[in-house]
């Protein structure tokens, strides 16, 4: 495998690693306005994910800081062709980090509420904002033969990009609402697993739709069947026994479930993409390939070097940061206080 082969899997292993673990935060980010009936249950929800959220968001700023010392070609195209979509991403993203601080400062219903509402904002905008970013490339964007992006509305939202889009969302709602059950206890646990039972059937009908819509509007299937068909087939039959598995309490196994959905969903955008970082509607020609996007040998390697070095680091960092939090969250006032 070539340096630049390997960056590319690394990135996607990064991206993957930011879906999984911040899909079920904005997941619980969205259940503040489904799932909590008063200020506890706020409170109950918000402290899941306060030791780890911020933690979590390293991996999204991780993959592109990576994206741009491997690929700088292809770290150029993307944020210059989608730099509208990305500047609604972050400023989301920061106005939930601003609103889990904030909330508490002052006791006012007007100021709760206020940013209440942004941390909803900035949990469901983020995975929807993604799931179209990663839907388009794998669809093409046009791709002129200088590496710019000349793109009109409807080359970012579109059928396929928009079910992408909301199925990222639904996904990672549901992916937070087992991690809630996993993490509360009471009468919060219990309405999570009726939301997460009832919320089910709706994301499955958008998955499927999902794939049925790759096959269609793109080539992955066409160009990686052989690995993606298995893929899917993997995740459908492990979905089929979610609902069993949640309805039985099987926390552990229901939350494994849908991290593996994500997990796939974002992988198969990646292999969709190989040997590329840049799929061209106008022209194959204008394709952008991982070669021709990745950055000198000797950068790569002095990067290589680096990874090699400090993500065990990062990785042993963020599975001791969840062991030291891993007790459930009570309606113990005392316990909820900052």
């Amino acid at each position: 495998m070539a340096l630049s082969e390997l960056w590319f899997v690394l990135i996607a292993v990064l991206f993957i690693g930011f879906i999984f673990l911040e899909g079920f935060d904005f997941g619980v980010g969205m259940s503040l306005k489904f799932l909590a009936k008063n200020e506890t249950d706020k409170k109950m929800l918000i402290h899941t994910i306060g030791p780890v959220w911020d933690a979590n968001e390293v991996w999204l700023i991780t993959a592109g800081g990576a994206m741009f010392a491997a690929f700088p070609h292809w770290y150029a195209t993307v944020f210059s062709g989608y730099y509208l979509p990305f500047v609604v991403l972050l400023m989301a993203l920061i106005a939930r980090g601003v609103a889990f601080e904030f909330r508490e400062k002052i006791e006012s219903d007007k100021w709760v509420k206020t940013w209440d509402w942004a941390i909803f904002a900035g949990s469901i905008l983020p995975p929807f904002l993604l799931g179209v970013l990663f839907s388009s490339m794998l669809k093409g964007m046009p791709v002129d033969a200088d590496m710019n992006i000349y793109a009109s509305f409807t080359d970012f939202v579109n059928v396929y990009t928009v079910v992408g889009g909301v199925a990222f969302v639904l996904l990672s709602y549901l992916h937070g609402l087992l991690f809630v059950t996993l993490k509360t206890e009471g009468s919060l646990r219990t309405r999570a697993k009726e939301a997460a039972l009832t919320i089910y059937w709706a994301t499955g009908v958008v998955m499927i739709a999902f794939v049925a819509l790759t096959a269609v509007y793109t080539e992955a299937f066409a160009d990686r069947g052989p690995i993606l068909i298995p893929l899917f087939a993997v995740v459908f039959v492990l979905y089929a026994f979610l609902h069993r598995l949640i309805a039985k309490g099987r926390e552990a196994f229901s939350f494994t479930i849908t991290g593996i959905t994500l997990i796939a969903v974002m992988a198969s955008f990646f292999i969709g993409l190989f040997p590329n970082v840049m799929i061209s509607s106008l022209d194959s020609a204008y394709n952008m390939t991982i070669r021709a996007a990745a950055s000198g040998d000797y950068s790569l390697k002095l990067m290589t070097f680096v990874a090699l070095t400090m993500v065990p680091i990062v990785i042993a960092y963020t599975i001791w940061s969840y062991y030291v939090f891993r007790k459930r969250i009570t309606e113990d006032v005392e316990h909820l206080e900052h």
